[in-house]
């Protein structure tokens, strides 16, 4: 999983990914990518590895993943002691504990977490299209610092 990477695992790709947007928007080697990052919607290495991560999620809690995806995840409203709780009626997963860093990107930790940091109304999107759309605009704004407009 890519997922938890330290920055310096992660920064070679960004940096491909920051060469291909400057080649696409003609800009010298020496500007900032940053704006024209933005202007293509294109999201931070980072973020593109939390979309496919939660998009798998999506899939599994909709019952469109394999079985031994699904089985990796629990709904909190599945254990008889949670299910009065909060968390049970969002729609939350359960988040394995884990003692080792290496442990925090197994995708049974990782996409629980990532998952339950969603907004309710992202998390019950009724399509898988509506649903990358929303997450999209989420990443987008979390990873660049970005508010909505409403």
């Amino acid at each position: 999983m890519l997922v938890g990477l330290p920055q310096s695992t992660i920064a070679p790709l960004q940096r491909a990914l920051n060469a291909a947007a400057r080649l696409v928007l003609g800009l010298r080697p020496r500007d900032h990518v940053t704006a024209a990052l933005i202007d293509l919607h294109w999201l931070p290495v980072a973020a593109r590895i939390e979309y496919k991560l939660c998009t798998l999620v999506y899939q599994s809690v909709t019952g469109n993943a394999p079985t031994y995806i699904t089985d990796m995840l629990q709904p909190v409203s599945d254990l008889d002691r949670l299910t009065q709780l909060r968390s049970a009626s969002k729609g939350n997963l359960v988040v394995p504990r884990s003692r080792l860093k290496l442990g925090e990107r197994a995708f049974r930790v990782a996409a629980p977490r990532l998952w339950n940091e969603l907004s309710p109304d992202i998390r019950k999107s009724s399509t898988l299209a509506t649903y990358k759309k929303h997450l999209k605009t989420f990443l987008f704004c979390k990873h660049y610092g970005l508010v909505l407009e409403q």
